[in-house]
């Protein structure tokens, strides 16, 4: 039996088709061991968001090289896409672009089957040729939605779905649109045919996912919303929970129609990326702040203490101190539960890279622990409000704090809750979800219920 190694780099939908790749290759007859052993075959399912994720990305594809010099290293991805003939020159046997990640096992049987013929008939005055197999079509021409399905993830009780690829925002920064392509689509059946095979399986919350989720079902002739209505209209599921979404799809209709749906967790990402128009325009985000701040008091309206969690790029080109400083004024007004504060990176291949008054490295460094300083006080205020408060968990694992022993999960808003391991509760919370009052803050970002008041499944 051949043993294989995954390692993925990126983002929830990359790990969806790691985890699908994984599964193809279980079905196949492989050995699935951990990467830092050694494996007949190594795939690094990359990434190409930001020329720090390219490099990620070929390191781990000569670490798995210098693992076992005679395994077959296999490069899937955004990477492969967007730097075909740079990853050509790489130490990579079999290099697999998105859309392609379905036919993994079929190239690698082929592969294998190139390289014995190769080795019968080399001769003492022939040299083997360096055998490479390239299944990287046009992304921008390939329309179709690549299947690929999932009957169990590595987490025990969450699972993601992805129901959507490709972009057609084309933001300045972005390289994913030539990465992952245009819109498309995962058909409806399909998606509740999974949802119902992970409901079997034992999972109770569904994470709905892809690259441009707000664009689900424009190729279709449906809408996000839509599929969420028909997810929700299924047994054994008992949350779901939605991935990034664009600020412009919270609307009165969406938000009405959502909050009568008692699995909808209330924990939007409503991607930001700054608070000041001038650098929206720069980037090409298709919404101004006001437009922003309409859609999370929408959801305020409907929710009674919705998670609103959102991404900051500090330091675009371009970006002045008073610009800067509009951002952290913004941020306050909102006041987020989380923000995802990143630095930008230049990306080759995308209309920011040629941007004049690029920003240094030490003020962007500057900013973003700023923003990080800001942002404390703004989570603390939100986990506050659960205080004293009844809450509801669904319990994912086992976690010592303090010597203390725990199970540990999060309510639909994706706070942190730990409920003390006693001798009656022993392992059976796991994967169940329970209520009780909420009673301290134990850690970081940790809260905790004393007693559980009741058992819901």
């Amino acid at each position: 039996m051949r043993k294989a190694a995954l390692h993925n780099l990126g983002c929830k939908v990359n790990a969806y088709e790691t985890e699908s790749m994984q599964q193809l290759l279980e079905q196949a007859g492989y050995e699935i061991v951990p990467f830092e052993e050694t494996a007949d075959v190594y795939v690094v399912n990359t990434c190409s968001v930001t020329n720090i994720a390219d490099r990620k990305s070929r390191q781990m594809l000569h670490r798995a090289r210098k693992k076992n010099p005679d395994s077959v290293v296999v490069a899937a991805g955004c990477y492969v896409q967007t730097a075909q003939e740079q990853a050509k020159e790489e130490s990579i046997d079999i290099l697999i672009g998105n859309n392609k990640k379905h036919e993994l096992p079929e190239l690698l049987e082929q592969f294998f089957i190139d390289r014995e013929r190769q080795k019968q008939k080399e001769t003492a005055e022939e040299h083997m040729e360096d055998l490479k197999l390239v299944a990287v079509s046009d992304i921008a021409e390939d329309s179709d939605y690549e299947s690929m399905f999932l009957s169990r993830t590595a987490e025990h009780t969450r699972a993601f779905i992805k129901v959507q690829d490709g972009c057609n925002q084309f933001c300045s920064y972005c390289i994913i649109p030539y990465a992952r392509g245009r819109v498309r689509s995962r058909n409806v059946e399909d998606v509740l045919r999974e949802v119902r095979q992970l409901a079997d399986n034992g999972y109770q919350e569904v994470v709905l996912t892809g690259i441009h989720l707000s664009s689900y079902g424009a190729d279709l002739g449906t809408d996000l919303i839509t599929l969420i209505e028909k997810v929700h209209d299924l047994s054994g599921i008992i949350r779901i929970r939605l991935g990034s979404l664009e600020p412009k799809i919270v609307t009165e209709e969406f938000a009405s129609r959502l909050a009568v749906l008692p699995k909808i967790c209330p924990h939007f990402h409503l991607s930001l990326q700054s608070g000041c128009d001038a650098v929206l325009k720069r980037m090409n985000r298709k919404y101004t702040c006001e437009e922003y701040e309409k859609s999370c008091g929408i959801l305020r309206r409907y929710f009674e203490h919705p998670a609103v969690t959102t991404d900051v790029i500090v330091g675009f080109p371009g970006e002045t101190e008073a610009e800067f400083q509009e951002t952290r004024m913004f941020l306050k007004k909102i006041g987020f539960f989380e923000i995802h504060i990143f630095k930008y990176s230049l990306r080759k291949g995308t209309r920011a890279a040629d941007m004049n008054h690029q920003v240094p490295e030490p003020v962007k460094n500057n900013r973003s622990e700023t923003l990080f300083a800001d942002l404390a006080p703004m989570n603390q205020a939100f986990l506050d409000w659960y205080l004293g408060r009844e809450a509801e968990v669904l319990l994912e694992e086992k976690v010592s704090f303090g010597g203390m022993e725990y199970f540990l999960g999060h309510t639909k808003e994706y706070v942190k809750i730990a409920v003390p391991v006693s001798e009656k509760s022993g392992e059976s919370l796991i994967n169940r979800v329970v209520r009780g009052k909420v009673s301290s803050q134990i850690k970081e970002h940790v809260l905790e219920i004393e007693n559980v008041l009741e058992e819901t499944s």
